[in-house]
């Protein structure tokens, strides 16, 4: 089944090129356009499956601001960004902003393909070893916890905290289940209380808000 989404990319014949070739696979593009800034704009007002969102800076202060507003707007539209390889902190950034996935340009349709589907299904879609980088910035981020962590953790029962943690060390329900001698009933719904009070909709999403406010730095003394 083909996916229904958008291209935008701050080069537009990149965006008609790539868009040209997943029609023809069968997909089904509302629309291929430039800049990223505009984004969010035709995202909201079409209302996509998925958005592949191209940059060539990733690492750009408020190049990912679009895709925090669409995931406001339409969280339920899935955002791929595709770019270069930069440092793990752009490909952290991508994620802390609330995409669903990272491809590298000069990945095969296959793989942009591949990565719509995953992401189209709430599944990270990047490769192994860009998401080991990126884990470990956002879990050892280089700023100094701010306001917004301490803001956050004051939201948060001890209980909470120690579901958080859990999550953003990976752990699926079973283990923190297991982990928290609790039923993976209980489990589950302390994670989706802890989602909701973050005002995030993916156990990924609540790791990055987590690490990049330095929530769980400030946990320790505070709890």
């Amino acid at each position: 089944m083909g996916v229904r989404l958008m291209v935008v990319d701050d080069h537009r014949l990149l965006a008609e090129a790539l868009a040209s070739a997943l029609k023809l696979r069968g997909h089904r593009v509302l629309a291929a356009a430039a800049p990223t800034s505009g984004a969010a704009e035709l995202v909201v007002s079409r209302s996509p499956e998925v958005c592949l969102f191209g940059t060539a800076s990733p690492a750009d202060e408020g190049v990912f601001d679009p895709i925090v507003r669409i995931k406001r707007e339409r969280p339920q539209v899935a955002v791929v960004v595709l770019g270069p390889v930069p440092s793990p902190r752009g490909i952290a950034a991508a994620f802390a902003a609330g995409a669903s996935g990272y491809v590298r340009h000069d990945e095969r349709i296959e793989g942009v393909e591949r990565a719509m589907v995953k992401a189209r299904a709430g599944e990270a879609a990047a490769a192994p070893q860009l998401l080991q980088g990126a884990f470990a910035e956002l879990l050892n981020p280089a700023a100094q916890p701010d306001d917004e962590g301490r803001r956050l953790l004051r939201m948060l029962t001890p209980r909470e905290v120690e579901v958080l943690m859990r999550v953003a060390d990976g752990e699926d329900t079973r283990l923190i289940a297991a982990g928290m001698g609790i039923a993976p009933s209980t489990a589950r719904t302390h994670v989706q209380r802890v989602l909701m009070k973050l005002g995030v909709g993916s156990r990924l999403e609540a790791a990055a808000l987590a690490a990049r406010t330095g929530l769980l730095d400030r946990a320790a003394p505070e709890r």
